[in-house]
């Protein structure tokens, strides 16, 4: 599909510092509709002011707001890779979805989005696919965005992100080494139940219970081979 850009600046952003690569695309969705969710990021007189670089409507209208040459406020704390305040090496897509555990993404929107994605990582080749991440992953606990009915798979088939082949053996060392092997935040910072449940959130989202069950350790296994992080 031809993908609808419209331009609506955001004041709220900063340079990108000169020695960081853009290498993360990160995904949210607003819980807010359209409007609310565009005046938020735009507000320049918030004591927390927020922005992303597009926001996505869900009839498939892509908004942009800040150039991706400069850094948008939509990770908050996170964590990913090793590093953490993501903001200055990544690109944010609100989704507008009002709560993607409650409420399905329309195909139109999920079409939009996948154009949208494939836009960027051809100006950004240094995202590679298990950098492509929903708030939830790099910010366990604190954020479930973009929720448990975001198609992660649809996307991936398309060539955004990174899903589990099936049929490979459950991984059998250390669950929370190898979560971070493929890019999670240390359990020293956070329970290692709600780590768990992140990767849930993303890979099995049938069931997030936190529990490093057989199915878990599968997926983990096989996500490990395919971007070549296995011991």
């Amino acid at each position: 599909m031809s993908l609808t850009i419209v331009d609506r600046p955001s004041p709220n952003h900063a340079p990108r510092p000169e020695t960081s690569a853009v290498d993360t695309l990160v995904l949210h969705y607003t819980e807010l509709p359209l409007q609310s969710s565009l005046d938020i990021l735009s507000d320049p007189k918030r004591e927390l002011r927020v922005s992303a670089h597009y926001v996505l409507a869900e009839e498939g209208t892509v908004y942009r707001l800040v150039p991706e040459q400069r850094v948008a406020w939509h990770a908050g704390r996170s964590y990913w890779r090793g590093r953490d305040s993501l903001n200055a090496t990544s690109i944010g897509i609100e989704i507008v979805n009002l709560h993607g555990d409650h409420h399905d993404y329309p195909d139109r929107q999920i079409a939009a989005l996948i154009d949208l994605c494939r836009d960027i990582l051809g100006r950004h080749p240094a995202i590679v696919p298990r950098n492509v991440v929903g708030h939830s992953d790099i910010a366990p606990r604190r954020k479930i965005d973009p929720g448990l009915r975001f198609p992660w798979k649809t996307l991936a088939a398309a060539g955004v992100g990174v899903w589990p082949k099936p049929g490979a053996r459950p991984f059998e060392g250390d669950v929370q080494e190898a979560l971070q092997r493929f890019g999670y935040v240390p359990a020293v910072d956070l329970p290692e139940e709600e780590i768990l449940k992140a990767f849930q959130r993303h890979f099995r989202p049938a069931r997030v219970d936190g529990i490093a069950d057989i199915e878990t350790r599968s997926l983990l296994a096989a996500l490990l081979d395919q971007v070549g992080a296995g011991p």
